[in-house]
């Protein structure tokens, strides 16, 4: 049987590799918006897991809202990368700091 400490460990894998990934990648927009994903997926585990374990269904209510913003957060995230990449020829994070009059 696996318990909770077992998913909160997971969890916490999850949003370590997720903060990681976000310290050590400076250079690619598309990898930082997936870290941010897999940060947002780590908190909706934990919520699950709480869930499950209170027997609430409070947390599973708030995933549905979580993922409705991330899928949004993803689809506007990509759209403005698009109009980037057409302006600027580059995702890369170092370039798009620099602002054109």
């Amino acid at each position: 049987m696996i318990s909770l400490a077992d998913y909160l460990m997971l969890s916490g894998v999850l949003f370590s590799l997720s903060v990681a990934g976000i310290f050590i990648n400076r250079k690619n927009v598309i990898l930082l918006l997936m870290c941010i994903e897999l940060m947002l997926l780590a908190v909706n585990f934990n919520f699950v897991a709480f869930s499950r374990y209170l027997d609430d269904t409070a947390g599973q209510v708030f995933v549905f809202f979580i993922l409705t913003v991330a899928a949004a957060e993803a689809a506007i995230g990509l759209a403005i990368l698009v109009v980037l990449f057409r302006n600027r020829r580059s995702i890369n994070v170092k370039e798009l700091d620099a602002m054109k009059g």
